[in-house]
């Protein structure tokens, strides 16, 4: 069939059923949309737009798969405000000796 799409899309859903599956405000998914880290929506109308289904359920079975990377903690020593100092290397039994 001449001018058929490559990929075919067998359902849509639109904004609020996005929300209910992926419970991301609309700026961090336009954010990650821009980023090419989520699927791009298209436009049905000039005020509709729309996500591929099959893609949503992909990239959520891809996120559910890898682990979360974890930010490493802040290094207390380095702070200004109440540094954590180091504790003392002496035995127990010494101070109690002394």
């Amino acid at each position: 069939m001449p001018g058929k799409l490559d990929t075919e899309v067998k359902k849509t859903i639109r904004r609020q059923q996005l929300r209910e599956m992926v419970p991301l405000a609309d700026s961090t998914i336009y954010e990650m949309e821009q980023r090419g880290e989520f699927p791009r929506r298209f436009a049905l109308t000039p005020r509709c737009v729309v996500w591929d289904l099959s893609e949503v359920q992909a990239w959520l079975a891809a996120r559910r798969s890898k682990p979360i990377a974890r930010a490493a903690g802040p290094d207390v020593k380095q702070r200004r405000a109440r540094p954590v100092k180091e504790p003392d290397r002496a035995p127990r039994s010494a101070l109690r000796a002394g």
